[in-house]
């Protein structure tokens, strides 16, 4: 327990009444930084925010107004535990891109895919059980694994993804150690925070290693559809509809403010997590389907798709050059698509440590430990370029750059001085 965490407790008198897994709640690295980066003179290259201005208004205001003509009594009232049916029709047009065939069936409407993956979580996870996920991983997922006290072994991931071979040997080693493996976690797309995309040659290896040892599959794939140049390989769930559960969301592609997600499930997963869904939130947002149910009828949404791919295929290059320009030592990811960059820190500095001194120079990122459930990642950090114009992505990774260089400077004179 953390100083300030027993601090809290001091002041709390209910601390001797919470459940043990209270204790695993935490503040994210990530959220952590939100009062930091909200500050107009910081530049932000951490929080991973859709740049929703290139969202026309009035695309929402149609929406809106149709919406309310024609089903605004049904908006304002309470709904289904699966989610309305509409919406999930059209949900199966959506995935059909990533050559998905589904019925309506087996979707289920979440408040937003991190909802999803808590209900799932909650079905499967007990204390100690393993979820394999890869090395680095998405800082929410882990704080949901964390939560519900499951142990998260990574798998080394390159360029192309999880490594096949690294995915065996860590089932294997988990086995003889007599742990429980529950299911693998995937953002198979533009991955938060690597950016890098599963190989389509990768894809099939995986499965069969998972379907031979009988381990579930959670494909989280928020970003497939904001790819730059050419469409990402079919969703793992195109190839296996028994093995793995799919997990979307409407925050990255439209907007995040009606924190609408869904869930793509085999039957009996399917009707455990609608049970799950009516006892956590009764029923998701009638409101905010509804909204993206006539945006979907009416809008070209998949010109406005093509749209945020233009913005942030700018925002991409921009950091990518700023990179190139005042850092070209270091080594970072180069995504097809997403919003982020992966950056390895010389040996020796940490990216945690250093990351009060950014902010001095008005620069914000994420450290490199938020994305791993052991602690480790002190020498990388995430870039997001999703948010800021590209003016400012510059000025941010040459004030990024102006910590990181002094921080190269002091180690070298230290190490020098100690030989």
């Amino acid at each position: 327990m953390t100083e300030s965490q027993q601090h809290a407790n001091n002041l709390d008198s209910w601390s001797g009444s919470y459940a043990v897994r209270a204790e695993t709640l935490a503040v994210s690295e990530v959220r952590a930084l939100f009062s930091v980066v909200s500050r107009p003179e910081v530049v932000s290259l951490a929080g991973g925010m859709p740049y929703v201005a290139a969202l026309p208004n009035e695309l929402l205001q149609k929406s809106y107004e149709g919406m309310m003509a024609k089903r605004g009594l049904l908006a304002m009232q309470y709904g289904g535990g699966q989610g309305d049916p509409v919406l999930r029709d059209q949900i199966r047009e959506l995935m059909a891109l990533e050559g998905i065939s589904s019925s309506i069936e087996d979707i289920v409407i979440t408040t937003g895919s991190q909802h999803g993956l808590d209900l799932l979580s909650g079905l499967f996870l007990d204390e100690g059980d393993v979820v394999l996920a890869e090395g680095p991983s998405y800082v929410g997922a882990l704080g949901i694994f964390n939560h519900y006290e499951a142990h998260v072994e990574h798998v080394y991931t390159d360029s192309d993804g999880m490594s096949p071979e690294a995915l065996e040997e860590a089932i294997e080693r988990m086995k003889k150690a007599g742990r429980t493996i529950k299911f693998l976690y995937l953002v198979t797309n533009f991955a938060n925070p690597s950016g890098v995309t599963l190989s389509a040659e990768r894809r099939p290896r995986i499965l069969e290693i998972c379907r031979r040892h009988h381990i579930l599959v959670v494909e989280d794939n928020p970003y497939g559809l904001l790819y730059f140049d050419k469409p990402v390989p079919d969703a793992l769930r195109s190839m296996d509809e028994e093995g793995v559960v799919y997990l979307g969301s409407f925050s990255k592609i439209l907007v995040p403010g009606f924190r609408i997600g869904y869930v793509l499930a085999p039957p009996a997963i399917r009707d455990k997590m609608v049970l799950a869904n009516e006892s956590a939130i009764l029923c998701p947002s009638s409101f905010g389907q509804m909204m993206i149910s006539e945006y979907l009828s009416n809008a070209d949404w998949k010109g406005q798709i093509d749209t945020f791919r233009g913005v942030y295929r700018e925002r991409r290059d921009a950091a990518l050059d700023a990179m190139a320009e005042y850092l070209p030592n270091l080594e970072t990811t180069r995504p097809d698509g997403g919003f982020y960059l992966w950056v390895t820190l010389p040996e020796g500095i940490d990216s945690k440590a250093m990351l009060p001194l950014a902010v001095k120079e008005l620069v914000a990122y994420t450290p490199g430990t938020a994305f791993y459930g052991d602690g480790t990642g002190h020498n990388k950090l995430r870039v997001c370029y999703s948010y800021p114009t590209p003016e400012n992505i510059k000025i941010g990774i040459k004030r990024l750059a102006n910590v990181i260089n002094l921080q190269t400077e002091l180690l070298e004179t230290f190490t020098k001085k100690a030989h």
